[in-house]
């Protein structure tokens, strides 16, 4: 029922987020207001361990020859790299370090993510990104923990998430989202509502992926920041502040960021619904608002548009792919067909 209740939440936010409307909030304005004074408490707890200023990463990375791939970064602390100690450890530049060696290209990358950035912030980023950066090929994009924590309504933070996706994909570039971190791995948010923001954070991750995938870009899941290595590790991928990816907890989040930015961009091909995924992952076609409640609790998930014998949408919406890539190589899923149901159902299927 969970996935059910949160593909249904996530269509309506993002199609009031489209058309105007006043969208649906996950617990309502009680939640809202415990989740904010939840995190004025965990705020107090991670004090200012870290400042508010991220390590500056070059512009530069490697020095292939051609043209330079064009990379705009944006988006909120976890964009900026707050937490890791070098400009190198920035999950930018490991990325950015990663397409000039795979790609064999010098890569120019511009990055304006802001501590402390809302959704509301992205317009004004993409402003400062193009002016620095026309023409990119690829725009990542790392946003909504804030969102969470301030209490913007849903709907607001996904019209203005979705919008910053259209500007950017009429500028030409494949867009990147990270979708909304799960709040339930943060230490600094205690119990008895932590479940609170970890509902909160995942519904919008959720919405996040249906109008981003909607506008044209591909989301990744950041989920619990990247599954149970955060969980189990604490105190090796959080930083001193326990809230903000350690230097490992960042190299993390740019190992599921890569490939989808590699495909993207066309560097290496992308499998058809009916292949294995690299690296023994697995891939199918699914409705889009079932592949966003998927992919909001399983870390590391992509979802990307997708067409079914020619049409981009069937009776239950948009069709999406869903691609998962483990960590460590397995046997090959066997071939998944697209999605056929009756009524506004998620496939029981477990992936493995």
């Amino acid at each position: 029922m969970v996935a059910v209740s949160r593909a249904t939440r996530a269509r309506r936010v993002a199609a009031a987020a489209a058309y105007g409307g006043g969208g649906v909030t996950a617990v309502g304005l009680g939640g809202y207001a415990l989740v904010r004074v939840q995190a004025l408490l965990a705020r107090r707890a991670i004090g200012t361990a870290l400042g508010r200023t991220a390590p500056h990463a070059p512009e530069r990375y490697g020095a292939g020859v051609g043209d330079d791939l064009r990379v705009l970064v944006l988006g909120d602390s976890s964009a900026a790299g707050l937490g890791a100690q070098t400009p190198e450890q920035t999950p930018a530049a490991i990325v950015a370090t990663g397409l000039a060696a795979i790609s064999g290209q010098a890569v120019r990358m511009v990055n304006v993510a802001a501590v402390g950035a809302v959704s509301a912030d992205l317009d004004r980023q993409v402003d400062t990104a193009l002016a620095r950066l026309p023409e990119p090929d690829l725009a990542l994009v790392l946003i909504g923990a804030n969102d969470v924590t301030r209490r913007v309504r849903p709907v607001v933070a996904v019209r203005q998430l979705a919008a910053a996706v259209t500007r950017l994909r009429a500028a030409g570039a494949e867009v990147v989202v990270g979708t909304c971190p799960d709040f339930g791995a943060v230490r600094p948010i205690g119990r008895p509502l932590r479940h609170v923001a970890r509902r909160l954070s995942r519904d919008l991750a959720a919405a996040q992926t249906v109008a981003v995938v909607e506008a044209g870009g591909r989301t990744v899941s950041l989920g619990d920041l990247l599954g149970h290595d955060f969980v189990e590790r604490p105190a090796e991928m959080f930083s001193a502040d326990l809230f903000h990816p350690s230097p490992a907890g960042y190299a993390r989040v740019a190992a599921v960021l890569l490939p989808t930015a590699v495909a993207v961009l066309g560097l290496w091909p992308q499998p058809p619904a009916s292949a294995a995924a690299p690296a023994g992952g697995s891939v199918r076609v699914t409705p889009l608002a079932e592949a966003a409640a998927t992919a909001a609790h399983q870390p590391g998930t992509e979802v990307a548009p997708a067409r079914v014998a020619g049409a981009d949408r069937g009776p239950w919406g948009r069709w999406s792919q869903v691609l998962r890539r483990r960590r460590h190589p397995q046997a090959p899923a066997p071939a998944l067909q697209p999605a056929q149901r009756s009524t506004d159902q998620p496939s029981t299927r477990q992936e493995p």
